[in-house]
């Protein structure tokens, strides 16, 4: 069994050594796309034997392809990895254990992942389980072009789903995580944007495949949560999760992170929405709206 897994990363130095050294378990080649870290970012992937190479960053999904498509990549399973992320014991086990019987239709591969938020597993609120199309067999696979929230996309074949995790822990401060997530929102912004507006291309292909959670999602997000007004699409996908779907559950570190990145951050993308609409002063066009994202934001599409 041959797998070669791609990690996109900048300043990961607090993560990067403890993915590696877990990887390298299963992993025959690990390629790193590095966006210029000023850490030692760099030198650590290059202790571990990672192929290293450092470019420009646009978004996640334009410097995934890119990897994709120039880092040379030979082995016939390609995998997905975050650098902050990292393999649990049983799926270490049953990736070595089945990954050499599998028929030649099985195209993909989904894990399931456990986030964890300041050491707390993140078991209810609908976040868990998450399952997430993480290995493809290299030529088969491709990312979602799109500014938030992207997904590997199979041009063939057909998927199975492995029974145990991927981890998902983030070491880093509350400090740093409300940067990301300030960054995130404009991100999302411009996808919420692009449905209402139409200005550019959208990759829809998700939406188009056969049925999985994340196509799910996309629906619901693109015509159900961009239908509702901004504010109240908010405090009800909260309610939701904390309620309804029994996030209370996961006691106060949950309560942090379902408050958090279930309700602060959805409001802070519906803001930045609102604030970039006052911007535009009644000009909806496809030019006004990308010279407006280019001025105030550094975002060329």
């Amino acid at each position: 069994m041959e797998l070669a897994v791609v990690i996109l990363t900048y300043n990961e130095s607090l993560h990067l050594a403890r993915c590696l050294q877990n990887l390298r378990q299963v992993a025959t080649a690990i390629y790193i796309v590095d966006a210029f870290s000023t850490d030692n970012t760099v030198a650590i992937a290059e202790s571990y034997g990672a192929t290293v190479f450092q470019r420009k960053w646009v978004n996640y999904a334009d410097q995934f392809q890119w990897a994709l498509e120039h880092a040379g990549i030979t082995a016939p399973w390609v995998m997905r990895m975050d650098a902050d992320e990292y393999l649990e014991p049983g799926l270490l086990q049953e990736i070595g254990r089945r990954m050499d019987t599998i028929p030649d239709h099985i195209t993909g591969i989904y894990i399931r992942r456990k986030v964890l938020f300041k050491g707390k597993w993140i078991r209810y609120g609908g976040f868990y389980p998450h399952t997430l199309l993480r290995i493809w067999r290299n030529g088969v696979g491709s990312i979602e072009q799109r500014w938030m929230d992207e997904h590997i996309v199979l041009s063939e074949g057909t998927t199975i789903r492995f029974n145990e995790h991927i981890v998902d822990d983030n070491l880093n401060s509350i400090h740093w995580w409300v940067n990301k997530h300030n960054n995130y929102a404009i991100r999302e912004m411009v996808d919420l944007l692009n449905i209402r507006y139409g200005f550019w291309q959208t990759d829809d292909r998700l939406l188009r495949a056969r049925g999985s959670q994340a196509k799910r999602k996309r629906f619901l997000k693109e015509k159900v949560y961009a239908a509702l007004s901004p504010g109240m699409r908010a405090s009800m996908y909260f309610l939701f999760r904390y309620v309804l779907c029994y996030g209370f559950l996961d006691g106060y570190k949950g309560f942090l992170f379902h408050f958090m990145q279930g309700y602060w951050y959805r409001l802070l993308v519906d803001v930045n929405v609102q604030e970039f609409e006052q911007q535009l002063k009644g000009g909806e066009s496809r030019e006004d709206i990308m010279a407006l994202l280019k001025k105030h934001y550094n975002i060329h599409i």
